[in-house]
């Protein structure tokens, strides 16, 4: 299946799917509210079997921040990306990380360095900072390092 195909097969099944142009693989945008019921369709639909999620990770815009996914079929080699916007203020997503297990620490990284929230997740706590840097959130452009002088 080439990407155009992909594309027509997913919007099949996931209706308010749109759509990026440009890129060797097929970029997807879905709302963050139907992000957990369409992660499960792509999993578990037979004609795609997204099955490994080998990246995750967010970008801030100043105005808003994006999650953005890899997924892989291991069993047809297809590979998307799905991209879901957030409210800068109060960003806040469904954990994947029961339809995916590698999605468990990528979900608390993103946590940590960006303050998104992902609802539901059973252990959302710091991975890599040390104590006392809860809700600081140093990949976000607003963040301040105050010692260094840092300000993007």
């Amino acid at each position: 299946m080439d990407k155009e195909e992909l594309k027509i097969k997913i919007s099949k099944l996931l209706p308010t799917a749109v759509y990026e142009d440009g890129g060797d693989w097929l970029n997807i945008i879905v709302d963050s509210n139907k992000w957990l019921s369409y992660a499960a369709i792509l999993k578990n639909d037979g004609s795609l079997l997204f099955d490994y999620l080998f990246c995750l990770t967010c970008i801030d815009w100043k105005t808003h921040l994006t999650m953005v996914y890899h997924l892989s079929s291991t069993k047809y080699r297809y590979n998307i990306v799905v991209k879901s916007n957030l409210d800068i203020n109060t960003p806040k997503i469904e954990t994947v990380s029961q339809i995916w297990q590698t999605a468990n620490f990528h979900e608390r990284e993103v946590y940590e360095m960006f303050g998104v929230n992902f609802l539901n997740h059973k252990d959302l706590r710091l991975l890599i900072l040390p104590d006392g840097w809860e809700g600081k959130n140093p990949l976000r452009k607003d963040f301040e390092d105050l010692i260094n002088m840092i300000k993007l």
